[in-house]
């Protein structure tokens, strides 16, 4: 059965002790590595060794959905060397990981604009959603060459393939066209590292989610860590527009 999730801004979503779906920026691998006096690449691989630890722990918490921004459309600009280990350390992660993710029910997703990669990495992408494709026990979305603007962009350009004599689009229209329709929106937001923006990270999705910056660096951001962004998310007041008062009514 397909799931249908509504926006924030249409109708309020029930209210939760733990996040259904967390979203992360994994920021401070380069950092990390510095301060070990490291190249920048032993960071990337200590982040992409870290995310394994983190899938663990919202599995045992009930998170449903996991979403981590792996590599962003604006990432191309970095050193080439630095792109090029990044590409190497996914393959890797791709390679080494999908059967643990299978065995442990992890329905892996990868959205982005993937024609960019090369045809390998593109090719265990592929295998690896159509292996875990019908697990439930927890979504994971890897967002690699993705950027907000290009996802809502995309999306519209699609619907409007779609639908060449329309000219309304509703919200509810784009929604199915959207990276990642198949998820609620993010309840919780945490960035590592101490930087506090979002970064071109799901624009659209991100609309009422709960925001958690820590100046703690990706690869140190253990079960612990996501325990303390989890605790500040239950002590929020969400209102979705609404007043205070109304929600002592309820």
């Amino acid at each position: 059965m397909i799931k249908r999730f509504f926006s924030s801004t249409a109708e309020v979503p029930d209210s939760v002790e733990v996040p259904r779906h967390v979203a992360i920026i994994m920021d401070g691998n380069g950092r990390w590595a510095k301060k070990r006096f490291l190249p920048r690449v032993a960071g990337h691989a200590q982040g992409v060794d870290r995310v394994r630890g983190i899938v663990e722990a919202c599995i045992e918490r009930g998170i449903e959905y996991l979403t981590l921004f792996a590599f962003s459309s604006e990432n191309w600009r970095r050193p080439q060397e630095e792109v090029s280990r990044l590409m190497e350390l996914f393959v890797m992660a791709l390679e080494r990981e999908v059967t643990r993710m299978h065995r442990n029910g992890v329905c892996l997703r990868v959205v982005g604009d993937l024609a960019r990669f090369d045809q390998n990495l593109r090719d265990l992408i592929e295998q690896g959603e159509a292996r875990t494709q019908e697990n439930h026990r927890l979504t994971l979305t890897i967002c690699a060459n993705y950027g907000g603007r290009w996802d809502i962009l995309n999306a519209v350009n699609n619907w409007r393939r779609d639908n060449p004599d329309s000219v309304d689009l509703s919200e509810e229209a784009l929604s199915p066209y959207l990276s990642m329709h198949y998820a609620p929106e993010p309840d919780l937001f945490i960035r590592t590292g101490g930087e506090q923006r979002i970064s071109n990270f799901l624009l659209w999705q991100l609309a009422y989610t709960e925001l958690y910056f820590t100046e703690t660096l990706w690869p140190d951001f253990d079960a612990e860590k996501l325990d303390l962004a989890i605790d500040s998310f239950r002590k929020r007041e969400r209102r979705f527009g609404r007043t205070s008062e109304q929600l002592l009514e309820r």
